[in-house]
């Protein structure tokens, strides 16, 4: 009885229970491609540059569109270009639709501490915020590196990947020191400024002891500025810093700049940047299904 009724159990089973199951066919694995990597010889800093384009789908260098343009100043690969070029596709999304379709034009870092930083006399005030100064053995170098985006860099995307005239610029720590930089002695070069935890200790607080009269002699367009915070007990030199320069903007700056804060106290220097660029565009952007 035993065997007829494991027989009869047997018979039971669906025939797929008995085939031998096989792996689905695969095809040749083919590479995802998400931009371009571009090296410039740059004349402005005497050196070649390496820069990363993420071009939005549809993109087509034979019609007539041309695209706004988001710079990221730590734009290499091994940096945040990725993550942050992930942001823009993320909000570009049709069924988001929360800004203009863009270009990210990521700039990759060959010496930050001496691209981020405008010269100072000596580095004696490293010493009291506890820095090493062997850490800096070039600094100094932001006035030739703002002109190479000025000079060469949007010229170059604006000629050759189609950019638009309406510009982004994002810069955490040192490069927010630089966008801060940017923002006050040539403020016309871009229409957004996302600065993040930016390092205004360099100098001693010259560039935020400089800012309102830099607002008063280079009073421009209209303007929209992002700044945000770490967790202020990480580093309170820096909180404070980043408050002071939101400060100024609101008081010294023109009817023009429209200021966005943000404190993130859940988030470190280190781990700020992918949360505070989200929100920036969520504060500048604040209705989706945007309008082109």
């Amino acid at each position: 009885m035993k065997i007829l009724f494991v027989i009869s159990l047997l018979c039971l089973l669906p025939s797929w229970a008995f085939t031998q199951t096989t792996p689905a066919a695969v095809t040749k694995a083919q590479p995802l491609s998400f931009g371009i990597t571009q090296i410039l010889s740059s004349k402005e800093l005497g050196e070649n540059r390496v820069v990363n384009i993420y071009l939005p789908p549809g993109y087509n260098p034979e019609d007539t569109l041309t695209y706004p343009v988001i710079y990221i100043i730590d734009g290499g690969a091994d940096e945040d270009f990725f993550h942050i070029a992930g942001i823009v596709r993320y909000n570009n999304q049709p069924w988001i639709n929360r800004f203009p379709t863009s270009i990210v034009v990521g700039i990759e870092n060959v010496n930050r501490r001496r691209d981020c930083t405008f010269a100072v006399s000596d580095l004696d005030f490293l010493d009291r915020l506890g820095f090493d100064k062997a850490a800096f053995p070039a600094y100094g170098g932001s006035e030739r590196y703002i002109a190479f985006i000025q000079r060469e860099l949007i010229p170059f995307i604006a000629e050759k990947y189609k950019g638009t005239g309406e510009r982004t610029i994002v810069g955490e720590s040192l490069a927010g020191l630089l966008a801060t930089e940017i923002l006050l002695q040539h403020p016309n070069l871009f229409q957004q400024y996302i600065i993040i935890s930016p390092s205004l200790w360099w100098g001693n607080e010259q560039l935020l002891k400089r800012a309102p009269e830099l607002l008063k002699e280079n009073a421009g367009q209209s303007t929209k500025v992002y700044i945000a915070a770490a967790q202020k007990n990480e580093d309170t030199m820096m909180y404070k810093e980043a408050e002071d320069l939101k400060e100024i903007l609101r008081q010294y700056g023109s009817p023009a700049i429209q200021v966005f804060y943000d404190y993130l106290p859940e988030e470190l220097h280190s781990t700020i940047m992918h949360q505070a660029v989200y929100n920036a565009f969520k504060m500048m952007y604040p209705h989706t299904e945007y309008q082109h």
